[in-house]
């Protein structure tokens, strides 16, 4: 392995609280149990590190106790950071889990979503993750969109349909991997079904560009040349799916920085996705060792 996971994105500190269902407008709910931790982007770094992946964080980190809690966390995964410290204190996201396992987000920004620093020179051999959130700050998007090298891998994220079209359509010109859930496929698509999503979004990005499109335990379609290829995935009994599609990228990206194949990468990181649900809490992607010991248990078709 070469090349890093160059992440661009933001980190957060998740405020993630269990209840029994969503409250109803004016309404209140008691949450079962409430849990701090380092969020958003740090989930996606938090399991490319743990799958052998050289880590960088390209984003802002704040002056506080948010900011303290990020660098902490960062630091205790061997996580490197690009970028000063901010004056203002990193954002907050409020996680509502409910007794699905279906979470729920309110989000405050903070300094990760600043534009300090220049970002650091890519190599050919990196892999450059850009979140949807980045495209939601012109500036942030702007200073994304100058990087040269590097295979860029794109997830939209929740908000994916508030993107500036011309923006995000100048964005899929440089995406060698677009990686989005079902719903997010069709808010970008229109399409409806999965597969025609994908196959809508594919049309979009260069010949040689894939899309992921991941459908919780059934795993994810993989599109590419116009085709649709199944990727299966492992069924368990979901106790938290805050963080699936992180681990799910994270994995994807260290697996091609291993030189796995697309589908070889994308059968790994189902696996991870599966296991990091059946834990509580944003963080959960497996090591590389209990990711090789869960499918030695839960095999998936090849």
């Amino acid at each position: 392995m070469t090349g890093r996971l160059v992440h661009t994105g933001q980190v957060v500190i998740d405020l993630v609280m269990r209840v029994p269902a969503l409250p109803p407008a004016g309404g209140d709910v008691l949450a079962s149990d409430t849990s701090t931790h380092a969020g958003g982007g740090f989930n996606v770094m938090a399991a490319a590190a743990r799958s052998g992946a050289s880590v960088l964080y390209t984003g802002g980190h704040g002056r506080g106790p948010h900011g303290d809690l990020t660098r902490a966390a960062l630091a205790a995964e061997g996580i490197a950071v690009a970028q000063p410290m901010a004056e203002q204190d990193t954002g907050v996201c409020v996680v509502l889990v409910d007794d699905t396992g279906e979470r729920t987000f309110v989000t405050g920004s903070g300094a990760e979503t600043a534009v300090a620093g220049a970002l650091p020179a890519v190599s050919a051999a990196d892999v450059v993750y850009v979140s949807g959130y980045s495209l939601l700050v012109p500036a942030k998007a702007e200073q994304i969109l100058a990087l040269s090298g590097g295979a860029v891998l794109v997830d939209p994220g929740p908000l994916a349909a508030e993107i500036e079209p011309g923006l995000w359509a100048r964005m899929l010109s440089r995406t060698c991997v677009l990686s989005c859930n079902a719903r997010e496929a069709r808010l970008l698509s229109g399409e409806p079904d999965p597969a025609r999503a994908g196959l809508a979004l594919g049309r979009r990005l260069r010949d040689e560009a894939v899309v992921l499109v991941r459908d919780g335990a059934a795993g994810c379609l993989l599109v590419r040349g116009g085709e649709v290829e199944h990727v299966p995935g492992v069924r368990v009994e979901a106790v938290d799916t805050n963080g699936a599609g992180d681990a799910h990228c994270g994995v994807l990206a260290a697996e091609l920085l291993r030189g796995a194949t697309v589908p070889e990468a994308a059968r790994r990181a189902n696996a991870a996705a599966a296991l990091a649900v059946t834990r509580p809490g944003p963080a959960t992607a497996p090591t590389r060792a209990e990711l090789d010991a869960f499918l030695t248990t839960h095999p998936t078709p090849t």
